[in-house]
């Protein structure tokens, strides 16, 4: 009987939570939509016609910024699964402070792009207006409204957290966040080398 109730237990823990398998299903789609966009971006180059230009710097310090969010994030659910509560709270606040960062320099690299002429929709039919800039532009957009989303489901988590709603017992919402956030990170990086070759060529 113990035997057959360890099976069970065992099972049960092996047991992917309906949630999780919602949200890989979520990046998954989401990989395909940058990956057909991306695609999309080489076969459009490759006709001619394309508008060369230099990525903002402003990205480089959006690199940063997602970089360090990780990091914080990696130690707040390690502090929650070691239930040292305060610290996963702190990381917690500072990946949100961290992902802010993000949202700011992407605004501000897209005021530089706006600067020196390149939008999302064609100028008067000028060079500037060509599809690069719009592929770009659509490109990083898309990226910082799945972070901003990243952003909410992260300030829910923190409240949770501060209401003794994350810890070693409970740690589904923060293993889902902690999920979600490394993978719209590493879907920036991904991004970020993809259009700095793809701009240098």
């Amino acid at each position: 009987m113990q035997a057959v109730a360890h099976m069970n237990t065992t099972k049960s823990e092996q047991r992917m939570h309906p949630r999780k398998f919602t949200l890989i299903l979520l990046m998954v789609g989401m990989f395909m939509l940058f990956a057909g966009l991306t695609s999309a971006l080489i076969v459009r180059r490759a006709e001619g016609n394309w508008f060369q230009f230099e990525l903002p710097v402003q990205f480089i310090y959006s690199t940063v910024m997602v970089l360090l969010s990780s990091l914080t994030m990696w130690l707040a659910y390690r502090g929650a699964k070691k239930d040292e509560l305060q610290t996963s709270r702190l990381a917690l606040l500072a990946t949100l402070i961290f992902g802010i960062g993000f949202v700011a320099y992407q605004y501000l690299g897209w005021l530089d792009l706006a600067n020196r002429g390149v939008f999302f929709v064609p100028a008067n039919g000028g060079e500037n207006g060509m599809v690069s800039g719009s592929f770009i532009i659509a490109l990083v957009g898309l990226h910082l409204a799945h972070l901003l989303g990243g952003l909410i489901f992260l300030s829910v988590v923190l409240v949770k957290s501060l209401m003794f709603q994350v810890h070693k017992k409970n740690l589904l919402s923060i293993n889902l966040c902690n999920t979600y956030w490394h993978f719209v990170g590493a879907l920036w990086i991904y991004l970020y080398t993809f259009l700095y070759f793809a701009t240098q060529f």
